[in-house]
């Protein structure tokens, strides 16, 4: 047997899986693969043969599920067992059943990760070939974009199946929240939260019946998928609203009481800044990037005076080029904050709030 295939345990969750789930295990066993973990994600009566065919190949553990429960958790399922039963394996290969990742591909991930063994390898498609399904290209170049513009994550495939995870990382992958599609956003996102490196290999882009048999529902698990990324910016955004409402009614009130410039301008943005700021810090460290030790607060704090001037500042400056009244006041800084909010979220999550 390889050596490196002998180390490594192929995870293939399925829910109501046809008869391509019998020839990816085909494909793998005659790759070299000895050690494959089937998890019937709770697919009822009528797909207990297609389990009873595969389960009898050599190798092949089948896990059960009563119910479905989710693509998350079945691959939560298969971490867990290879976490008691396997103590010698040195990762985990996830696989989908429908096919679409060539037996070579995934033996090429499994080569990466033996000789990168602290990373997380990606399996990645090519979006730009024409066999791809419309949906399918549009959705991974809109998470693509989102995942750079709100997570800072480079990534050409946010949906890959393929993965190949190191053992000592399976508890972190149990502990990352998500039971379905979304469970794959999650730990991408955890991956960056923790500072765990990965690296992508490029797969073939392989669609069958133009991805009919795929179990994955546009709109109702993109909404889990973006829901999972823009909890990340929700907060923030709220306390921008709150902001720019208490910087408006102050400098409205202290255009009457204190009728002009540049101190006006200060005096509202430090007004609603520090309001608006024990919200953010709060909302972000219990809700969002659930970290943050003792210094966290005075990192964040550093990080308002730095922002404060900054949105002060340029208010001032573009209001002395082109002079407005309190509510033009306002449309430049709801402009100036949406460049200095993605810059501050950026530096909240790599230093304010950094996990260790």
């Amino acid at each position: 047997m390889n050596e490196l295939i002998g180390k490594m345990t192929v995870v293939i969750p399925s829910y109501q899986p046809d008869g391509k789930l019998a020839e990816v295990v085909e494909g793998l066993i005659e790759k070299g693969f000895r050690d494959i973990v089937v998890v019937d994600d709770g697919g009822g009566e009528a797909y207990a043969p297609v389990f009873e065919r595969v389960s009898g190949f050599p190798g092949v553990t089948l896990l059960t599920h009563p119910e479905n429960r989710g693509k998350g958790c079945a691959l939560k399922t298969a971490f867990d067992y290879c976490i008691k039963e396997r103590p010698e394996c040195s990762g985990v290969i996830t696989v989908d059943g429908d096919n679409q990742h060539h037996a070579d591909d995934i033996y090429a991930c499994c080569e990466k990760l033996s000789e990168k063994p602290d990373r997380v390898i990606l399996g990645t498609r090519n979006f730009s070939a024409k066999e791809v399904p419309f949906r399918s290209r549009f959705g991974n170049v809109l998470t693509k974009g989102v995942f750079r513009l709100v997570c800072g994550i480079k990534i050409t495939d946010t949906q890959t199946g393929l993965r190949a995870i190191p053992a000592g990382l399976l508890p972190v992958m149990i502990e990352i929240e998500g039971s379905r599609y979304e469970y794959e956003t999650n730990m991408l996102l955890e991956l960056k939260a923790r500072g765990i490196p990965f690296e992508e290999v490029t797969i073939r882009t392989i669609y069958l019946e133009e991805n009919d048999s795929s179990h994955f529902n546009p709109l109702r698990d993109s909404i889990r998928i973006y829901r999972t990324i823009f909890a990340f910016a929700a907060s923030s955004f709220a306390s921008s609203l709150i902001d720019l409402l208490l910087f408006y009614l102050c400098i409205s009130f202290l255009a009457h009481t204190m009728p002009g410039g540049a101190w006006n301008i200060a005096m509202a943005t430090a007004a609603a800044r520090i309001c608006s700021s024990l919200f953010n810090y709060n909302m972000n460290r219990q809700k969002v990037f659930r970290s943050g030790g003792r210094n966290s607060i005075i990192k964040y704090y550093m990080l308002c005076v730095l922002q404060f001037a900054a949105s002060a500042g340029l208010v001032s400056f573009v209001s002395y080029l082109f002079p407005a009244g309190s509510l033009g006041k306002t449309l430049i800084k709801a402009v100036i904050d949406v460049f200095l909010f993605l810059l501050s979220y950026q530096i909240q999550r790599e230093w304010v709030f950094r996990r260790e």
